[in-house]
């Protein structure tokens, strides 16, 4: 299941605070992203806020995974999780409505 992650900064979180963790935080993405569980990294044009599409079995599953970065763990960042599904759509094109 694909899983959309929107990263939320924790109220009153300091650059200070982030800077320690920034490059375990890379290195830890780059380990989710090559074992196929983060798929896709973006940031958000206008805010530095991390957009991830994960591939999981369901939610609970993403919310473990992401408990895995370090800027989680330090109670940094957070996410807001949003399973998603195919668009069904086009079956209004093609099927019985």
């Amino acid at each position: 299941m694909k899983i959309l992650a929107i990263e939320r900064e924790t109220p009153g979180a300091t650059a200070q605070q982030f800077k320690p963790h920034l490059k375990p935080e890379a290195v830890r993405a780059w380990e989710l992203y090559q074992a196929g569980v983060i798929r896709e990294m973006y940031f958000h044009r206008d805010e530095h806020i991390a957009v991830l599409v994960l591939e999981c079995a369901d939610e609970t599953e993403a919310a473990n995974f992401l408990a895995t970065l370090p800027l989680v763990k330090a109670g940094l960042i957070a996410f807001d999780l949003m399973p998603l599904v195919p668009y069904d759509g086009f079956a209004r094109l093609f099927g019985d409505c």
